[in-house]
């Protein structure tokens, strides 16, 4: 409670533990205004430099003291970064794969030991720009950054480690990474923050809320996953909904989007359970993977569109239709035995992948794995499935990928918090196409009677026109408002017989009565020209056959 007045006036407080206050050297434009709190604010508008004198006392009687003057400080000092905070820097082992054949995996060792005990579960990841020798960003779940430095000479076989920064600490969950125009933004579960170097030491000197517009409740399960950016700068990230409960505020389940300059937010979609990050598309609709639970009679692949509904009742929207039909259907349903938990998926731009280049990849948290995405576009409706890369499993989670913009290889990173079988609490990797053949499904067509497979390397003639080669299941489930689904009306379909195509990559398989199913397991045991055993696991969705 008191009065204040400008220039040399006197401000007069109220008694009983009231302020006198006054401030010196204010331009004629300033604001003053109060808070809802009571709190005294003044804004002044830009201008060049002034200083300013304040004086100010408590009073408990009508007497008014004389006042001390206290000259304010020049705040730029306070602006301009100070010391480091987290030295010294961290080294580690850079190791080079032993696997042969497609794909080698390369293990970007973490400083498990560093004096803060950091535990490094990551959580996305970024490259600087050339001028900053495109070191990678990377974030982790308990609330901390790094630069991880000497990747350009680990992969090129310069060197053999790598050197960890930790450039800042303290925010809240961030799951996702991007570097925008050199700029380094992460999602925390409480905004979007814009990280600043000032002093140019490597080190964060200021956190700026670039955005707090999302919504958050004390709930557990209301996760900010991942974030991109379009080529507008506009920035988009998945929001969860609650857990077994109805939402109670506007962002409960949606893919959001900050405007570049970061001043609003919009909700894209929604529907959503537990959105585990979200993909770009080149057509500028959007990718986004959710969870087996209420309302999610299993995981699901999205390929998301402005405004769609993608079925979760228990997220804010108004659909009351609880039907099937209400909801926009997934690119695919993915049972849990063959991926419990999917995460982030990613476009292979890189040339260095050969055959792969342009297809699209999903990251499993659950069970530490990469598959590739074969899918159709059937009148506007994608439907397609997912299909191991042959890799053995990565002995963490896998959150999120990049493809580094030298070397073109996928650097994916992740962590194990709850609910996956890969239990190491992060990692951080390379994984390198290393130019031997590869025979991964990249095209799935379900036509009348026929379903095609196309693959990104030829088969042998002979093997893969024998239908035993073949075995195709089909399931379906029910989508209600309990957790998850039992699998029902399970058939085994007969392959009548195979065709190879003229290219000899791909098999066109003859199934009498192809009808649109909830889930369909297509199990393949084939041979290259060379005689390699090509086998592999599709687990895909048909809506519709053409």
């Amino acid at each position: 409670h008191m009065q204040l007045n400008r220039g040399d006036a006197d401000s007069v407080a109220e008694n009983n533990g009231g302020l006198l206050v006054r401030v010196h050297g204010l331009p004629d434009k300033e604001d003053w205004s109060r808070s809802d709190k009571g709190n005294l604010r003044i804004t002044i508008p830009a201008g060049p430099p002034t200083k300013l004198t304040i004086e100010h006392c408590v009073i408990t009687d009508d007497s008014v003291p004389e006042l001390e003057p206290q000259v304010t400080p020049d705040l730029k000092q306070l602006t301009r970064g100070g010391a480091k905070n987290w030295a010294p820097v961290q080294q580690t082992q850079w190791l080079v794969g032993k696997e042969k054949g497609p794909f080698r995996v390369d293990v970007l060792q973490r400083p498990t030991n560093n004096p803060w005990k950091d535990r490094l579960r990551l959580t996305g990841i970024d490259f600087l720009p050339e001028s900053e020798n495109h070191d990678a960003i990377v974030s982790t779940w308990d609330g901390s950054v790094w630069r991880v430095s000497g990747v350009n000479e680990a992969a090129a076989g310069e060197s053999e480690t790598i050197s960890w920064q930790r450039i800042a600490a303290g925010l809240f969950q961030p799951l996702g990474v991007k570097v925008r125009d050199g700029e380094i933004f992460v999602t925390c579960r409480d905004q979007l923050v814009r990280l600043h170097d000032f002093n140019n030491d490597r080190e964060i000197d200021f956190y700026e809320n670039f955005n707090s517009d999302h919504q958050v409740t004390e709930h557990f399960h209301e996760f900010a996953m991942g974030l991109q950016s379009d080529d507008e700068g506009n920035f988009y990230y998945a929001k969860s909904a609650r857990h077994a409960l109805k939402a109670v505020v506007p962002h409960h389940g949606t893919l959001l989007k900050v405007n570049a300059d970061g001043a609003n937010t919009e909700i894209v979609a929604n529907g959503f359970r537990a959105a585990n990050g979200v993909c770009i598309n080149p057509d500028g609709t959007f990718i986004v993977t959710d969870q087996e639970g209420h309302w999610n009679p299993k995981n699901r692949i999205n390929w998301v569109r402005p405004g769609g509904f993608y079925g979760n009742m228990f997220g804010y929207h108004d659909v009351t239709d609880e039907s099937d039909d209400a909801m926009d259907d997934p690119l695919c349903w993915i049972t849990n035995n063959f991926d419990r938990s999917p995460a982030e998926l990613l476009w292979v731009e890189s040339d260095e992948w050969g055959p792969l280049n342009g297809t699209l990849l999903n990251f499993s948290y659950g069970f530490g794995q990469i598959y590739v995405v074969p899918h159709e576009n059937v009148n506007g409706q994608i439907q397609g499935g997912m299909c191991a890369l042959p890799l053995d499993r990565f002995p963490t989670g896998i959150m999120r990928g990049r493809f580094h913009p030298v070397d073109g290889q996928l650097y994916s990173c992740g962590m194990f918090a709850w609910s996956g079988t890969q239990q190491q609490p992060g990692g951080l990797y390379r994984v390198v196409y290393t130019g031997e053949p590869v025979h991964l499904p990249v095209k799935l067509n379900a036509n009348e009677d026929r379903l095609s497979i196309s693959f990104s390397g030829t088969l042998d003639a002979q093997v893969a026109v024998e239908t035993e080669n073949f075995a195709i299941s089909t399931w379906d489930l029910k989508r209600t408002r309990n957790y998850g689904s039992k699998h029902f009306n399970k058939k085994n379909l007969k392959v009548e017989s195979v065709e190879l195509s003229q290219d000899g990559k791909t098999v066109t398989l003859e199934i009498p009565g192809l009808q649109p199913t909830w889930c369909m397991e297509i199990v393949y045991s084939l041979k290259s020209p060379e005689g390699t055993a090509v086998r592999g696991r599709i687990h895909n969705t048909i809506h519709v056959v053409k």
